[in-house]
């Protein structure tokens, strides 16, 4: 029976976009939090510096092999640590970045394995 395999370019990437994946969870995460930080009347700077720490990993890690998303995330982090604004339109930002970038991050995927896999007998 057939079956599909990476070539040994298509599994760097992979591994690539795994940990990328990782590290969107994370910032998710602290995004989500922040949100009911939020809700709840309390302030969102709290949570700014480690929506940095875990988006900025991600830049170094798909610069070499993913550049567009690399420059997706920089954008973030931007936009992330700009103080205009009352806090519901930070969150706003924040969820719109994080959508944006776990789109790309599964676009990427796809063309990846569309691109780097061979059929395997």
């Amino acid at each position: 029976m057939a079956g599909l395999k990476l070539d040994g370019a298509g599994t760097a990437k992979m591994a690539t976009l795994e940990t990328a994946m990782n590290h969107l969870q994370r910032l998710h995460s602290t995004v989500e939090q922040c949100a009911v930080a939020v809700k709840g009347k309390q302030p969102a700077a709290p949570f700014i510096p480690q929506v940095r720490r875990y988006a900025q990993p991600m830049v170094g890690l798909l610069k070499g092999q993913f550049g567009l998303i690399a420059e997706l995330v920089s954008a973030f982090l931007l936009a992330s640590t700009r103080s205009a604004g009352n806090d519901q339109n930070k969150i706003r930002g924040l969820r719109e970045g994080v959508a944006q970038i776990r789109v790309q991050l599964e676009l990427a995927v796809a063309k990846t394995i569309e691109l780097h896999t061979a059929e395997h007998r």
